[in-house]
């Protein structure tokens, strides 16, 4: 009986369908699903009346409002100006810092826009935060407490359950108190039986990571090419 002789095209589809759906699930784009880069961001200017930047959906309607009404009182009153933002995840590379730095310097560019500016970005993603602090108010909202305000206020309701309206008006309250001029007061209870910086992977795990599924998707192309060649050369030498 002979044996019908299949292209390599058709032996190689299959295991190539299987191998670029890998790569989806695993993300091996080169960017996160949903990445989000600082000229993705809406324009905020100085003296805007623009509190709360919830590009990932974390806020409320009726919290957003809260908070949006003693951020502006806060600007009203003292001019200080503290704009809290949420986003999906940073581009590959970055940090929750290093995009607040961007962030910071494209809606404040210049000395004078910068002075009373606090911005404060939420990654949903990896759970980090960055904090930049105006050099007008740095000597209230002193490194210790914004870095606090960062690690601890917003983070511990997330360590409790992912309760991002709490994180946020706990993080205004604070804010607006120390820029008032009142007594700090201080991070929420927190639990030492957890640990912020343990439970957050860190870029270096998640560049790990992202190596590992790398390794395993070449593996699986090198094997998607072999074997369906191996194959194809058996089926023509056993025809023959």
């Amino acid at each position: 009986m002979k044996i019908p002789q299949l292209s390599i095209a058709a032996l190689l589809r299959p295991v190539l369908i299987f191998v670029f759906t890998l790569a989806a699930v695993f993300g091996l784009s080169g960017a996160p699903a949903h990445a989000t880069a600082t000229y993705q961001m809406p324009t905020v200017s100085a003296g805007d009346a623009t509190w709360v930047v919830d590009e990932a959906n974390l806020i409320s309607r009726f919290n957003e409002s809260k908070i949006s009404d003693r951020l502006s009182k806060l600007a009203k009153a003292t001019g200080s100006e503290v704009r809290l933002v949420t986003i999906h995840h940073f581009d590959y590379g970055e940090t929750a810092q290093s995009f607040t730095d961007q962030l910071f310097e494209r809606w404040f560019p210049n000395a004078e826009e910068q002075a009373h500016q606090t911005l404060l970005v939420l990654d949903e993603v990896s759970k980090t935060v960055g904090i930049r602090v105006g050099p007008a108010v740095e000597e209230q909202l002193t490194p210790d407490i914004a870095t606090s305000v960062a690690q601890e206020t917003v983070l511990v309701p997330l360590l409790e359950g992912d309760k991002y309206n709490e994180s946020f008006l706990e993080a205004a309250d604070r804010l607006v108190a120390v820029l008032s001029g009142q007594p700090d007061p201080g991070p929420p209870a927190f639990d030492d039986a957890y640990d912020a910086e343990s439970t957050f992977a860190s870029a270096q795990e998640t560049t790990e990571n992202r190596s590992n599924y790398t390794v395993i998707v070449i593996v699986l192309l090198v094997l998607a090419t072999v074997i369906p060649m191996a194959t194809y050369f058996f089926y023509v030498g056993f025809g023959n």
